[in-house]
């Protein structure tokens, strides 16, 4: 039996690497004699650089940058040539700051101008950010300041709420401490960053956002885009990262889906196309799964190479249906095997013992 296992991180519990190896293990309890290929997965959000670094010939450049809140946060730059890659959420992720001292109104992407400028100073002429995971709203003002961008008034580096007060923006410094360099936005969101299916609308909730709040943050943003560029604001994915992807557009960047990006740099389709079966995962295999995210992307890759695909998850919670809508032949639960008390305590033995189970129905 010949398998490739290719998962997500299941978010707060284990990375994608350590969720391959759970798999990887449970499977062979099973089946030792299967053929494993391991290629954990990432779309552009925490866990990006960890899975980049198994596969990219490059080199890991240690930096220190403010956090979401202004504190020091260490951080890193994979280096390749001159082409750099930078997980955005490594200096504003919401895993950053506990849920109790959130503060999404002030919270800032100026640590992600600071790894830009990490990587420029290093040489790169190409920088490709991973987006996701953020715990930041303030339409990467954050990023243009540190990297030299001015405004009259007001604040760029204090997040959402530092925009209000805004007189006038000068982007010209910004893009001219970065001229030349090329950059790319790997992200799995195509909103708009403003209204109603922009960032603050959409994704405000998960990072502290009251609905009582959104209408007047939602506003800030719209403020700052009519003083930058605000036909900008309309792109699509510039409503990632909390709006982090309309300040990398504002300095030329090319949008691309975060999955596609790292399915080729681990070569998923040619691994695909070895096995004979592809299994997959991550902590909800819910409806967000549907829209570029990991398991979409490892599924429509499989249903190419006409191979199955199953999934292991945290917790499963769609149907059959809309499984097989996504090429996905079945899904499997770690809270309803093991219970959900037993999956957070034990992650790792909770997920290697799901994925021998499946060994018992799929392996030959």
């Amino acid at each position: 039996m010949r398998i490739l296992i290719a998962p997500d991180k299941f978010a707060g519990t284990l990375t994608a690497v350590e969720a391959a190896a759970a798999i990887e293990e449970g499977w062979r309890r099973r089946d030792p004699g299967a053929e494993v290929l391991v290629a954990p997965m990432a779309d552009g959000g925490p866990g990006f650089i960890d899975v980049l670094s198994a596969v990219v010939d490059g080199k890991l450049l240690s930096v220190t940058v403010r956090g979401p809140l202004g504190e020091e946060t260490p951080a890193t730059v994979l280096l390749a040539g001159e082409t750099a890659y930078i997980e955005t959420a490594q200096a504003c992720g919401l895993h950053l700051v506990e849920p109790k001292q959130r503060r999404p109104e002030e919270a800032s992407t100026y640590g992600v101008g600071q790894l830009i400028t990490a990587a420029v100073d290093a040489g790169a002429k190409r920088i490709i950010l991973g987006l996701g995971g953020s715990g930041t709203n303030d339409a990467g003002a954050g990023l243009l300041a540190a990297l030299g961008a001015t405004a009259e008034s007001g604040q760029l580096d204090s997040g959402a709420a530092g925009l209000a007060g805004l007189g006038s923006v000068d982007l010209g410094p910004a893009r001219e401490r970065v001229a030349g360099v090329e950059f790319v936005a790997a992200s799995d969101v195509e909103n708009p960053m403003l209204g109603l299916r922009g960032a603050t609308n959409v994704f405000g909730s998960q990072k502290g956002i009251s609905d009582e709040r959104k209408p007047e943050v939602d506003g800030w943003l719209t403020h700052f885009a009519e003083l930058a560029d605000r036909k900008t604001a309309d792109k699509k994915g510039a409503g990632a990262a909390g709006g982090l992807g309309y300040a990398l557009l504002l300095l030329g960047a090319e949008r691309v889906s975060g999955i596609d990006l790292v399915a080729e740099l681990t070569g998923l389709k040619q691994k695909a196309s070895q096995v004979d079966l592809v299994i997959s995962g991550e902590g909800a295999f819910d409806f967000q799964s549907r829209d570029g995210k990991v398991i979409a992307g490892v599924a429509k890759i499989a249903n190419d190479a006409m191979r199955p695909c199953v999934v292991l998850a945290g917790k499963v919670l769609i149907g059959s249906r809309e499984m097989r809508s996504m090429g996905v032949e079945s899904a499997y639960a770690l809270v309803d095997a093991v219970g959900e008390d037993q999956a957070f305590a034990d992650p790792h033995g909770s997920l290697a013992a799901v994925a021998e189970r499946v060994a018992r129905t799929w392996a030959r």
